[in-house]
């Protein structure tokens, strides 16, 4: 075949290049034939799908949140939010606790565009105020700062408590007097916003009124009120005192309930019984003294007689000592006759005084008793036991048995007045709430988003990447077959060739890999020029396979 024969076809194919221009997609499906291009879209088509799948994820998902400011109040989120909104950066608020939260990636950012408009109005710290204090100010307004500066730093110190989300210090001290008599000490009154569903203990309010009375001169701890944003009042000693008795009548309680369960748990099952108690407890406080004087209880300590006798005139005894002598003596006869003087030297007797004075002291026994009643005193218990009846009920005898064994575990006392009530009825069954559905569930949302980006991206795998995969191979697989048709033709068109024109190359024959391998365009194109030359008719029938190849596209 010579070479006119060999440029026959180029001749007849005239008008591809006219309907190749007419196609709007020509250069890029000329781009897409390049061999190179070829091999890459495997890695393209996987490259692609992973990116569309990554895409679909962070589409759906949500990103994660940071709280931008805590404590704020109502007015300040309204104003932060509005700033924000000015800005371009979404902003959230959580409705369980109302915080006000920002993509984590634009918490910086957010704050320092807000930290521009002076948001949010914080109460400043006591340096802040310190700082403020303008040169030549009078004293009044130099205390006042002072004051307030002491109030902001108390109040800051008062909010790292855990359950205090917000706290307020006001100080009021007289002006100092000359006057000892005059002067009052300070009181202060702290009022605390304190966290959703948490409260301070008795010691947390102490240790608060503790720290204000500390931190002023001259302040005690009972000047110092405390209020939560309620309006209790938790420094209130009595409410303290209902509290402790609160807690007191609970220990109680708890302690009895769990003695009967220990008590009938083994004998009746767990959901065969409940156990009501309750406990009265005297918290009166109360303190006698009594002091008694018994009425037979006496001593003679000391006795003192004096005897008085006037106009005293005694008969000198007469007679003989003895029995005689001591007779009692005649009985006295009264007369209205004057009485006979008597005659000196006669031997009777005149008329006497006397009188006689006794003194006697007695130690009387007395008796002092002190009565003190402490507090926490248990006036009555009352427990209601209610038992499920089953299939068969209990006996008199059995109820009695547990009767006793239940006034056993509480220490029951008649004279008291406690109360053991026991009834035996059957037990409605209570339906368990029915557990939401699997929709309103709190992972379901995530889960969705999840699933279904994984979806897009397989589908994007299937519709998008293994296609082209399968489009790519399925060319490699006809650029293979018409390699080797070519080179099946060249062979024959060689071996029909009386002689072969030996290529301009020094390096041996040039061949289509060392074309499609030339690492430039002018070093491609010099291998083409040194291929033609060296092989004409080998070379008219590539280019008629390419332009075969242009028509079809």
């Amino acid at each position: 075949m010579s070479e006119a024969q060999a440029l026959t076809p180029i001749d007849t194919h005239a008008h591809l290049p006219m309907a190749g221009g007419s196609g709007r997609f020509a250069p890029f499906t000329q781009f897409m034939r390049q061999p190179a291009v070829q091999r890459a879209l495997p890695a393209v088509a996987t490259t692609t799908a992973i990116g569309i799948a990554a895409l679909a994820y962070f589409m759906t998902a949500t990103p994660p949140q940071t709280q931008l400011f805590s404590g704020l109040e109502d007015a300040d989120k309204a104003a932060v939010a509005d700033a924000l909104q000015t800005a371009g950066i979404g902003h959230r608020v959580d409705p369980a606790t109302g915080a006000l939260t920002v993509d984590s990636d634009k918490l910086h950012q957010a704050r320092i565009a807000l930290a521009g408009q002076g948001l949010p109005k914080a109460q400043p710290n006591g340096d802040s105020l310190i700082a403020s204090l303008p040169m030549g100010s009078s004293r009044a307004i130099e205390g006042q700062t002072l004051r307030s500066a002491r109030e902001a730093d108390l109040s800051r110190t008062i909010e790292t408590i855990d359950a205090v989300k917000g706290a307020r210090v006001h100080i009021a001290a007289a002006e100092p007097s000359l006057f000892v008599r005059e002067d009052k000490p300070a009181t202060a009154s702290v009022m605390l916003t304190l966290q959703n569903g948490r409260n301070l203990t008795e010691g947390q309010v102490q240790a608060i009124r503790f720290l204000v009375a500390s931190s002023v001169p001259g302040m005690a701890a009972e000047q110092v009120s405390v209020i939560d944003q309620r309006g209790a009042l938790l420094s209130d000693g009595a409410s303290n005192a209902d509290m402790k008795m609160f807690q007191l009548q609970t220990q109680i309680e708890d302690r009895f309930r769990r003695a009967l369960d220990t008590l009938l748990g083994p004998m009746l099952g767990a959901g065969n019984y409940t156990v009501e108690v309750h406990a009265d407890v005297d918290m009166s406080e109360s303190q006698a003294t009594r002091e008694s004087f018994p009425e037979n209880d006496r001593a003679l300590t000391s006795e003192q007689i004096s005897r008085q006798v006037n106009g005293e005139t005694t008969t000198p005894a007469v007679g003989i000592p003895g029995a005689l002598s001591n007779q009692p003596p005649q009985a006295t006869l009264i007369t209205d006759k004057a009485p006979v003087p008597v005659q000196p030297g006669t031997g009777s007797a005149a008329t006497t005084q006397s009188a006689e004075n006794s003194a006697r002291a007695y130690e009387v026994g007395r008796e002092i008793s002190v009565t003190h009643q402490p507090q926490g005193r248990l006036r009555r218990v009352s427990v209601a036991v209610a038992l499920n009846q089953g299939k068969k009920a209990l006996t008199q005898a059995d109820m009695t048995k547990i009767d006793n064994l239940v006034k056993g575990a509480v220490g029951y006392d008649e004279t008291r007045g406690d109360i053991v009530a026991i009834s035996q009825r059957p037990f409605v069954k209570i339906e368990e709430a029915a557990a939401p559905a699997f929709y309103d569930q709190n992972w379901f949302m995530p889960l969705i988003k999840q699933a279904g980006a994984i979806l897009a991206a397989l589908l994007a795998f299937l519709f998008i990447g293994r296609p082209l995969i399968r489009s790519a191979k399925q060319r490699a697989a006809e650029r293979a077959e018409q390699a080797a048709e070519l080179e099946q033709s060249l062979l024959a068109a060689t071996d029909a060739r009386p002689r072969r024109v030996p290529g301009p190359s020094a390096n041996g024959e040039i061949t289509l890999e060392m074309i499609e391998a030339a690492p430039s365009y002018e070093a491609r194109a010099n291998l083409v020029r040194a291929f033609v030359r060296q092989d004409s008719a080998r070379a008219a029938l590539v280019v008629r396979q390419l332009m075969q190849e242009g028509a079809h596209g």
